[in-house]
């Protein structure tokens, strides 16, 4: 006969409080070997220990509910087979895939409130005209809550209607009140040497843009911390009393499309000044 563990004994073995082996229990977790239908008294099997102390540390790593029965199902199901297996192993990659990027985005977050907490710390801004330009456009009235799907769609479109012909990095013109409201004007843009081809995309148009006067820095990294960018060359605008146009401009030197390394992207933003400043 299998022996049994009582509650307490599986609670000193795993280190598991016996609330928590009782909530894990009502969660369908871990349901115990045995459970006496006249007391309700829990027992448990040795071999449960290991897998006890697997669901106490995939809690610790905040893996869903949903998604940490789908991998104890896998692990115990009952053919053992090779999709069980590829089932169990979905799961956990997802799973650290999320935790690293969590970890990745605290980490950028300690990196920007010690440059914030750091009374030397400052990025570099220039005064900069910015040369005319041909470029392929998608303009667009950005709803709120729209999310960034919108600007997907529109390098989609962009990018079908270049081709394969050699084009200078994306930008996009973005109204302040993308920003302060969170919906608003945006134009994306592709610059482009040769006409617009037949067969193009409806949403894409050619446009002309003027040669234009902005604090310009250069992001470099993620844009968890753009913010302070856009902080720098807003500051540097009013301490030399350039007054603003509505409108602010990125240029993605190096982006998502061209390297999965966010650490390499690097963001052309710039802040557009009214007429007469030079």
């Amino acid at each position: 006969m299998t022996e049994r563990l009582t509650i307490g004994e599986f609670s000193r073995i795993t280190h598991l409080s016996i609330r928590t082996l009782r909530r894990y229990h009502e969660q369908d977790l871990l349901v115990p070997a045995e459970v006496d239908p006249v007391t309700g008294y829990r027992y448990y099997s040795p071999d449960q220990v290991r897998p006890a102390q697997t669901i106490r540390r995939f809690r610790d790593l905040d893996l869903p509910l949903a998604d940490l029965r789908r991998f104890l199902e896998a692990e115990t199901g009952a053919h053992g087979g090779a999709a069980d297996r590829d089932t169990a192993r979905q799961v956990v990659a997802a799973h650290l895939r999320r935790l690293e990027d969590r970890l990745g985005r605290t980490q950028r977050a300690v990196e920007a409130l010690r440059e914030l907490l750091d009374p030397g710390a400052e990025r570099t801004v220039t005064l900069e005209v910015l040369p005319p330009q041909r470029v392929y456009a998608v303009p667009l009235d950005v709803p709120e809550g729209a999310g960034l799907d919108w600007y997907d769609a529109a390098m989609r479109d962009l990018a079908a209607a270049a081709g394969h012909r050699p084009v200078l990095p994306p930008g996009g013109r973005y109204t302040h009140e993308l920003f302060t409201e969170g919906h608003g004007h945006a134009t994306v843009y592709l610059p482009a040497e040769t006409p617009l081809p037949p067969g193009a995309p409806a949403t894409v148009r050619e446009m002309d843009l003027p040669a234009r006067t902005a604090a310009v820095a250069t992001h470099t990294g993620p844009h968890d911390d753009l913010d302070l960018t856009y902080g720098a060359v807003g500051s540097f605008a009013a301490r030399h009393g350039l007054r603003a146009q509505n409108l602010v401009e990125e240029v993605y030197l190096v982006g998502p499309r061209d390297t999965g390394q966010p650490e390499r992207w690097r963001t052309l933003v710039a802040w557009l000044t009214a007429p007469g400043h030079t």
